[in-house]
């Protein structure tokens, strides 16, 4: 086993169909994969059998699979553990009650909180790679009135996702996964002026987080505000 690595951010990751003895795509700047954007090294595991479209179905079969490696990150150095797929929330409970460290599977988690920190008259739009595959037991939220004050959109029609749920993902440009986002929070923005807040799900759109925020001048939060807040109680 190789030596661990000190003080790492440990990511479980997807399948992604690259051929034996292939280097993966260099992570985009500012992404969850890229170990310029925290204080930390990031490294990562792949969960056997988590195919974008099964691991996004919450298929209970790979529990087992993500609770493996999780630990396999854990021995090499992991501090706290995420995951490369905001629909692995539903294996939140699995893996963090398998390991000693923090883990922070999504930014779904923040979804109680951030309504706490909104007006009761302000709305909270979350925006997920696939809306026709997002079900209400990932919000972690029971209470009707506060159900009511999140709007969900999805990118599945954009360039973006028909790209990454290609096997092996296709790049995408980031000008194009900005066009996709802003377009699904103008949609949303449209049918609920009640938004204050925006709460990106998907883990390959952080790259283009700042510049959400500039166009629609609102606080987004996405899965690396939750890691670099987790990592920073760690320091």
């Amino acid at each position: 086993m190789a030596s661990p690595t000190t003080n790492s951010l440990g990511i479980l990751d997807l399948e992604r169909g690259l051929p034996p003895g292939a280097t993966p795509p260099t992570p985009m700047p500012g992404s969850l994969m890229s170990s310029a954007t925290f204080d930390f090294p990031v490294i990562s595991e792949t969960v056997a059998g988590a195919w974008p479209d099964v691991a996004m179905r919450g298929d209970p079969s790979l529990e087992p699979a993500y609770v493996a490696a999780a630990r396999r990150l854990i021995e090499r150095g992991a501090i706290a553990i995420s995951s490369n797929c905001g629909f692995s929330i539903r294996y939140q409970a699995a893996v963090a009650a398998s390991v000693n460290v923090p883990v922070v599977m999504s930014s779904l988690l923040l979804v109680p909180a951030l309504l706490r920190q909104l007006s009761p008259a302000a709305k909270l739009a979350v925006v997920t790679s696939d809306s026709k595959q997002f079900r209400e037991d990932l919000l972690g939220i029971s209470h009707p009135d506060e159900r009511a004050r999140i709007v969900i959109g999805g990118i599945e029609d954009g360039v973006f996702y028909q790209n990454v749920m290609k096997s092996p993902p296709v790049p995408t440009d980031a000008a194009e996964i900005e066009k996709d986002v802003a377009a699904c929070v103008a949609r949303l923005r449209a049918a609920n002026p009640e938004i204050a807040a925006l709460l990106i799900t998907c883990t390959g759109l952080p790259m283009v987080i700042p510049a959400i925020r500039r166009i629609t001048g609102l606080p987004v939060y996405d899965i690396t505000t939750l890691c670099r807040s987790t990592l920073s109680s760690l320091a």
